[in-house]
């Protein structure tokens, strides 16, 4: 038997179509977003998995207050640097991770930096999430790329591996100079790895307000050296 011809949509249709799509983007702009970054040159292979796995625990803490989406960022090889489109569940980000394979290379906090103000100038992010190891760029450049994402209310929650004293001091830096905060972890602090990632995505949910009533040691942390 023959189809019937396909009808024509009508102008009422198309209307009411891109009045969905647009709802739809508006929703999504409205969302609290967060950057989540990290370094995946081949010193931080070892704990690459437990950065994949303890990652849900971002979207575990934030889905108690809002609706998030979380961008993943990562840097690699020979300046090769990638940003996944905009993600609202565990899954989706768990499935970008894992995809990802760490090698040499040197890090690119600059490059990334620059990347999470042109997007937060395109519309806010409540804050940049990065888990790393290592510094093998100027700490006067990228101190003072924090200082920009200070001035434009972006602030940066820098998580470190391992105990790199000049590491440590110009992370610290960052940290304070964005309005942010710092804290180290190594692969024997899985769960506080966790922790401090879900007060991170608590923050970005809904403030220093939602911050104050997460339990938890990491958020205890932040609290302590994010300003009032």
């Amino acid at each position: 038997m023959a189809k019937p011809p396909a009808q024509n949509s009508s102008s009422q249709d198309i209307q009411a179509f891109l009045g969905t799509a647009k709802a739809v983007a508006v929703f999504a702009q409205r969302q609290p977003r967060l950057v989540f970054a990290i370094d995946a040159t081949a010193s931080r292979e070892p704990t690459w998995a437990m950065a994949r796995d303890r990652q849900a625990a971002m979207f575990h803490s934030a889905s108690k207050l809002a609706a998030i989406s979380i961008q993943l960022c990562y840097y690699r090889g020979f300046q090769e640097f990638k940003a996944s489109p905009w993600l609202t569940d565990s899954d989706a980000l768990a499935q970008q991770m894992a995809r990802v394979r760490c090698q040499g290379g040197h890090t690119q906090i600059r490059r990334l930096l620059r990347h999470a103000l042109t997007v937060h100038q395109e519309n806010p992010i409540r804050g940049l999430a990065f888990i790393g190891d290592a510094l093998e760029e100027p700490a006067d450049d990228v101190i003072q790329l924090a200082g920009q994402c200070g001035l434009r209310k972006l602030p940066l929650f820098l998580f470190q591996e391992g105990g790199d004293p000049a590491v440590q001091k110009t992370f610290q830096s960052m940290a304070r100079v964005s309005g942010g905060a710092w804290a180290r972890f190594d692969q024997h602090s899985a769960n506080t790895l966790a922790d401090l990632l879900g007060a991170v995505a608590c923050y970005a949910s809904g403030g220093r307000e939602a911050l104050e009533n997460h339990p938890g040691q990491g958020a205890r942390l932040l609290l302590q050296q994010l300003k009032p």
